[in-house]
């Protein structure tokens, strides 16, 4: 999915205060350069560095300058460092005019189920995205960003379920926002238990929707954990959305 394709899908230029929200688990949280002493290390890419137009919405539903790490307010339990937003967002700065908003609100550790209509996380996405376009009448939702899956991996019940339980999360949260088409932008898993791991693949690339994306991880690099993306991995993944 290319940032052009997305413009192509909503008929407009992307202008003024453009909101992207981004969710799932751990990996779109951001682990990039956290030790195994569950610390992130502070280096920050390039590709990651903070921008005037970029902004995010905090815990307490302010706006404030984005930087890495976007969830460390939101991923609370777990140490957040490096994730595909910031480079995601710096990519998008380079062909739009105006702000960019970043919704941060992936939490690790989740499983699909956990994003059900009237769960916690669930509920809160739609409470932060609602609020990100509340009182400027020229901010829009592009899409929502997604990486999520690893924990569906575990159980081939849950790897079987997955395809029907995204996209009634796709409709559900296209259903409560009152955006129809909102893109959304999803990532294939690269890791998880092998066991189920192409089972929840084949899922996330078998969802034929309209105006859901899909990017593939694979080949990107992972960390000693085998799980989460290198600091490198998740430039490189913010990267393919351009």
């Amino acid at each position: 999915m290319r940032l052009s394709e997305l413009s192509d899908q909503t008929g407009e230029t992307l202008s003024s205060r453009q909101i992207f929200i981004l969710s799932g688990q751990s990996n779109m949280a951001g682990r990039g350069g956290v030790t195994r002493e569950r610390h992130w290390d502070g280096v920050v890419p390039s590709e990651c560095h903070p921008d005037p137009f970029i902004l995010r919405l905090d815990a307490n539903l302010q706006w404030e300058p984005a930087r890495d790490p976007l969830h460390a307010d939101i991923d609370t339990k777990k140490a957040c460092g490096v994730g595909p937003g910031m480079p995601f967002a710096n990519a998008v700065r380079k062909r739009v005019e105006g702000v960019l908003g970043l919704v941060p609100c992936a939490v690790g550790g989740t499983a699909i189920k956990e994003w059900a209509r009237g769960e916690h996380l669930y509920e809160n996405m739609v409470k932060r995205a609602r609020e990100s376009v509340k009182g400027n009448g020229e901010s829009e939702i592009k899409a929502l960003l997604w990486y999520q899956g690893e924990s569906d991996t575990l159980t081939q019940h849950d790897a079987e379920a997955y395809q029907v339980n995204m996209e009634r999360l796709i409709h559900n949260v296209r259903e409560d926002l009152n955006l129809p088409s909102l893109p959304i932008i999803q990532v294939a898993i690269v890791s998880g238990d092998e066991k189920y791991l192409e089972k929840v693949r084949e899922a996330q690339k078998g969802i034929s929707l309209p105006n859901v994306f899909c990017v593939d991880a694979k080949g990107l690099s992972l960390k000693e954990d085998n799980l989460h993306l290198t600091p490198e991995a998740q430039v490189q993944l913010g990267l393919f959305y351009q």
